[in-house]
């Protein structure tokens, strides 16, 4: 079984859709029994970076979600890929999951903000997992990336600066694109994602 966690900012029914037509089964939660239970976490999330960590803090799952990512594949989407690195400052300075080392911070570019719309991947550490994915378009809204080494980085796009649109730590990824509005690309991206969480858990850096 998925769990989604609901914590109240994500689109979880356009999520759990996603999963579902790969034939898998969800359950949209924030208990911390059914996330214990799941085989994969998926974070979603809408909205701004010391909102979200408001809510999760709420609800008492921030320190479930920690221990839960080293023993099970974990997976962000937009908000919840930022939630995944250490801090970020949107509205102020707020500590994330520390998940992945790095921060998140307003995208330094001259185009317009927030980077909304259909964007190319480019693979990056020859990453071959995700290779097919070269130059294929996904659908971003943000205006706030994360900042974190190199060798985390599974995909990026350019808009006017490097983005980071695909990361991972061994079993933890994040996307900062929405693969459930990027057509049949995002549902490949999430098959992708569970064929290689699937075969190979991985540990944390």
């Amino acid at each position: 079984m998925i769990a989604i966690v609901d914590y109240g900012m994500g689109n979880v029914a356009s999520v759990r859709t996603a999963f579902q037509r790969l034939g898998y089964e969800v359950e949209i939660t924030d208990s911390i029994e059914r996330l214990e239970a799941s085989t994969h976490i998926i974070l979603p999330g809408v909205g701004s970076f010391q909102a979200a960590v408001q809510e999760i803090n709420q609800r008492n799952l921030a320190e479930p979600l920690r221990r839960l990512a080293k023993e099970k594949p974990f997976l962000g989407i937009c908000l919840g890929m930022q939630l995944l690195f250490d801090k970020g400052y949107e509205n102020g300075s707020s500590n994330g999951l520390g998940l992945i080392p790095g921060e998140v911070t307003r995208i330094e570019t001259e185009y317009i903000l927030p980077h909304i719309g259909w964007n190319q991947l480019q693979i990056e550490n020859n990453n071959q997992a995700f290779a097919p994915f070269q130059d294929k378009h996904v659908y971003f809204v943000h205006s706030f990336q994360a900042r974190t080494d190199q060798q985390y980085l599974v995909a990026t796009a350019d808009y006017g600066t490097k983005v980071p649109g695909i990361v991972q730590n061994g079993p933890v990824y994040g996307m900062q694109f929405h693969p459930e509005k990027s057509g049949e690309v995002g549902v490949d991206l999430l098959k992708v994602f569970m064929e290689e969480t699937n075969s190979d858990r991985g540990q944390l850096a």
